[in-house]
């Protein structure tokens, strides 16, 4: 970090430090008082970071236990495991606790008056009037408050709008009862004048549904008529509204809400407004950069609150998962050195840039204060804020000392404010924590006032390879469209690619592009007048010369080393990272991808090069098993000519999959592309050839499935038949494939991924905010287009219509329209025979279930190939609806009453693919584990997106033949394993060592 002139000294930080620290020992509980008890009982609890997790679960789930034998089996499920490590008598404690009876409603009573008192440590009340006493008493204690309502992100645009009210009615309510009535300088006046005295804290998620950067302009353009009038409505008031900073997803669109409404005419002068800059970002010197400067040019100061950053685990894990650098500094002794580097720069710029330094950590606040004084920034100019609840101690000692305190004070219900309400409970336990290091008094006053040692290298989250291995496999990261770049740079080939006037692409055959006969035409699904290209169909012929030229070049292929071919998938892996934007457009533009799905899907393909190349690498050294007089060698050799059917859906991702597979274990590959997504193909098949792998190895035949299929499939030169699509076409790939009466030699190699007709099981104790953002994700993603999509959904009875409305009201408030528009979540569907099939399946569904939501889509069908998604509740298990694909955006809800119940209605169908499972309890997400029918289950997660490696993909049943593409076994399918046993024995020469057994390794 840049160096910082006019650095206060230690001695000078000491000093002040021990002064506040003098004064926050006599704040402090009173002992063997209720806050002291409780104050201990949370610090015996959260020694043992198992303990700790595991309370902190139960918590999580406790608002949503209505019972006693709820709360009970949850209490045992986290907390009476063996691995828990829990005290003799806590265990015994638990494994007593009634759950029926007078006691147990007893204990379930005292179980929410305890949970409620340890709540209302943090929040001031679950109304207004609750926290109007709350506020009266940090009045009299010459504190003052922001006020903040408990919840975060919203699921739909009605809870939108119940939000947005809520912040009205706050406003109305705080100006009316002049809670702060009387005056104290060192709570109003400041930079020459009179703070207001009410203060308001927001957060923009709650205000629309469909935040996303991904369209940052027209996320505005939606919050603008919301925020406008809740600014006005302060204005006339006389209140203060600061805006609080959450995910670094949000980032942009909250600065640039906050610079865009203030730069307006109307609220270009107003000062009393502030936004919340979190100091554990790397980029929070930039922003407040750019903050000052568009201050300086609006011409009127606004206030930043300084804080050291609540979602430190959310972005660190999200950014590991996604493969993203760090944004957030990795040390606690980063952020607290880059805390202070921000305080002084806040300092600096305090003409346009008010500082209100929110920290409970002492070191941090002395440098603030010494910083102040030597810049001789007047103490009225300083405001500090704690979290109420939990800088009680440090705010009461710094109001003592004269200073401006602000205590952020929130309230509501404790269920939308479950994730606050954890956050608090994590830091006030975390073993870094300044709050538990005074509570306990176990460190030094100097070491803790100590200046941050950030020279500690973090851990790397990432995978380091054993010490057997030379392959590291990383997932390719997908784009993060929060960076207004990459943004730019899809937008911009969007519009040049679909610039390009409509084009030939022929079969290629031995390198060459070969002339045909007959065409068929590639068409954009959002605009069906938009050809995006002209595609010449493979003839008998055709299929009939490529199948000759790579069973040729069989012979020669299979003896390339492992490493070459490797090395080959490898530079096409590349190749498709320095054309990633260019493929994931032309997806968006012929298959009506979203932005996001499209990236995805040139992620995964680049993942499927580089992994495949790893592990065919890995699997070409044979395994060798030597004994006394005897050696045995086991290894795999290829099978000969891969047909590769692909679909469309997936329509770079899946055929790169099956053509890399094919090729790093030696076949020769021939591709027939879906006839909808021809020119994905077409790309990907001139990558293959600029890459270096031989003309005759690979060979590219678009067309008519009808037409060449099935002479692909019982081809007597054709070994293996590698097939994603429909259970009706693969099963008759099957069954053509088994005939032996054309000259057939060799028992052809099966591999095919029929589809699904999955589900998504919520129990009674699901986070319902994940549940319904997972649920609308699985099903309408790619507008429920995906294998793995969510098509029925099983809610207990008494949850049924509760879930059935928020379910209506999330699709409702989504938006439909062309791909190209990321503003857009649901696009077209891929052709007008798939749109006139997904209508006439919903209509036939109305007869089995009750059609309670359907979007209008009248306005484009016109335009494109478009169907309003469909919500069907009260659905019958037994009819067609739940148990026959539809492959589009149609959701079945079906209630139950038992989980034993749900198990058997999610097996009930031929499929066996995907399911995913909604619960905080460990014992049920055990018992689901065990005996759901699915080849990938997903745990409090969408159903979707599976990864190389991390979630190898496939079904059984009728989904599929039980082998896992992006996994270790998939490869297996390409080969043909053998085995070589030599007698060494010679003349009673025997090399070698006895052995009386085997090291077993399956890996």
């Amino acid at each position: 970090m840049n160096a910082i002139i006019n650095e206060p000294t230690q001695e000078t930080i000491s000093k002040i430090g021990k002064v506040i620290f003098d004064r926050m020992q006599k704040n402090q509980a009173i002992p063997f008082g209720m806050d002291w008890f409780e104050d201990r009982l949370m610090e015996f609890s959260t020694q043992n970071d198992t303990i700790k997790i595991n309370l902190f679960r139960f918590i999580d789930a406790f608002p949503s236990l209505t019972t006693p034998k709820e709360i009970t089996d949850h209490l045992r499920a986290y907390l009476g495991q063996p691995e828990t490590s829990i005290p003799l008598w806590m265990n015994f404690v638990i494994k007593f606790l009634p759950s029926k009876g007078l006691a147990g409603e007893l204990f379930g009573y005292v179980a929410k008056f305890a949970a409620g008192r340890m709540a209302r440590k943090f929040i001031a009340g679950s109304d207004f009037a609750q926290v109007e006493k709350s506020l009266r008493l940090l009045q009299k204690s010459r504190l003052g408050y922001t006020v903040d309502i408990l919840g975060e992100a919203t699921s739909t645009n009605q809870e939108a709008d119940i939000s947005l009210q809520e912040y009205k009615n706050l406003a109305l309510n705080l100006a009316a009862q002049s809670i702060a009535k009387n005056n104290s300088s060192n709570l109003d006046w400041c930079y020459g004048s009179i703070l207001p005295k009410e203060n308001i804290s927001i957060k923009v998620s709650a205000l629309d549904s469909q935040l996303d950067s991904i369209c940052l302009k027209k996320s505005f353009q939606r919050l603008r008529p919301k925020i406008a009038p809740l600014l006005r409505l302060a204005i006339k008031s006389n209140l203060f509204i600061y805006f609080d900073m959450e995910q670094t997803s949000l980032k942009e669109i909250i600065l640039h809400t906050f610079k865009s409404i203030l730069s307006e005419p109307e609220f270009k002068n107003w000062t009393n407004v502030g936004i919340a800059i979190q100091a554990y970002l790397k980029q929070s010197h930039s922003d407040l950069m750019e903050l000052r400067e568009w201050a300086a040019k609006r011409g009127a100061p606004v206030w930043i609150r300084l804080v050291k950053g609540a979602y430190w685990d959310y972005e660190t894990v999200t950014a590991n998962l996604n493969g993203w650098e760090q944004p957030v500094w990795q040390t606690k002794a980063q952020t607290d050195l880059n805390y202070e580097f921000l305080t002084s720069f806040l300092l600096l710029n305090n003409t346009y840039l008010r500082p209100a330094f929110g920290s409970h950590n002492p070191r941090s606040v002395a440098y603030a204060i010494a910083k102040a004084q030597i810049l001789k920034v007047p103490d009225s100019n300083l405001e500090f804020q704690v979290l109420y609840g939990m800088g009680d101690a440090m705010g009461k000692s710094l109001a003592k000392l004269g200073y401006r305190v602000r205590v952020y004070t929130p309230f509501g219900e404790l269920i939308p404010g479950m994730a606050y309400f954890v956050r608090r409970l994590l830091e006030n336990t975390a073993n870094d924590s300044f709050l538990k290091a005074s509570m306990l008094n176990s460190q030094d006053e100097d070491l803790l006032l100590m200046k941050p040692d950030a020279t500690e290298s973090p851990t790397d989250p990432r995978p380091m390879p054993s010490k057997n291995s030379s392959h590291l496999f990383h997932n390719e990261p997908i784009l993060d469209f929060s960076i207004s770049a990459n943004r730019s740079e899809m937008a911009q080939q969007i519009k040049m690619l679909s610039a390009i006037p409509t084009k030939t692409y022929l079969p290629i055959i031995n390198g060459k592009e070969t002339p045909t006969k007959s065409f068929i035409e590639s068409i954009n699904p959002s605009h069906k007048r938009h050809v995006v290209g002209k595609i010449g169909c493979a003839s008998i012929a055709d299929t009939n010369l490529a199948i000759t030229s790579a069973s040729k070049a069989f012979d020669s292929w299979k003896e390339e080393k492992a490493s070459v071919r490797a090395n080959l998938l490898r530079k096409v892996a590349q190749k498709l990272r320095d054309r990633k934007y260019e493929m994931a457009s032309w997806q968006v533009i012929e298959c009506g991808k979203g932005w996001r799905e499209a990236d995805a899907d040139v992620c995964e393909a680049i993942d499927f090069c580089e992994y495949y190349a790893s592990i065919a690498e890995i699997m070409a050294t044979p395994k060798i098993i030597q004994l006394a007089g005897e050696t045995n060698q086991t290894f795999y050799q290829p099978r000969g000519v891969a047909v590769v059917i692909s679909p469309w859906n997936f329509p770079l991702a899946i055929l790169a999959g099956m053509s890399a597979a094919a090729l790093a274990t030696g076949n020769t590959l021939i591709m027939k592309p879906a006839e909808q997504s021809s020119v994905v193909a077409y790309h990907w098949m001139k990558i293959l050839l600029e890459c270096g792998f031989p003309e005759s190895v690979v060979q590219f035949l678009p067309g008519i499935g009808e037409d060449i299929g099935p002479h692909l499939v019982s081809h007597p030169l054709t070994a293996i038949i590698a097939f994603t699509g429909s259970r009706k076409v693969g099963l008759e790939i099957n069954q053509l494939a088994s005939k032996t009466d054309n000259g057939v030699k060799f028992v052809k190699k099966i591999i095919a991924e029929m589809g699904g007709k999955n589900c998504i099981i919520i129990d009674k104790d699901a986070d319902m905010d994940e549940a319904l953002t997972g649920v609308v994700s699985s099903a309408i993603d790619f507008q429920g287009q995906k294998c793995s999509a969510c098509s029925r959904v099983l809610v207990p009875r008494e949850m049924h219509d509760a879930f059935a409305k928020r379910l209506s009201e999330a699709f409702a408030s989504k938006t439909v329209g062309p791909a190209e528009d990321p503003a857009n979540q649901i696009g077209p569907v891929i052709d007008e025979e798939s749109r006139l099939r997904i209508e006439q399946r919903i209509e036939e569904s109305k007869q089995s279930a009750n059609l309670i939501y359907r979007a209008d889509v009248s306005n484009l069908i016109d335009e494109g190939f478009f169907v309003g998604p469909a919500i069907f509740a009260d659905a019958d298990p037994k009819s067609n609806l739940c148990q026959q694909e539809i492959f589009g955006p149609v959701i079945a809800l079906i209630p139950y009453d038992t989980l034993n119940q749900a198990i058997a209605i999610a097996n009930d169908t031929p499929y066996a693919l995907t399911a995913g499972f909604y619960s905080r309890n460990p014992e049920s997400i055990s018992q689901i584990s065990r005996y759901i029918e699915a080849g990938n289950l997903y745990i409090n997660r969408k159903i979707t997106g599976a990864m190389v490696h991390r979630q190898p993909f496939g079904g059984y049943k009728l989904s599929g033949v039980g082998s896992k593409a992006g996994g270790t076994d998939y490869l297996l399918q390409f080969v043909l394993p053998r085995t070589i046993t030599e007698n060494t024995l010679r003349r009673g020469f025997a090399p070698g060592v006895p052995t009386r057994g085997f090291d077993l390794d399956i890996s």
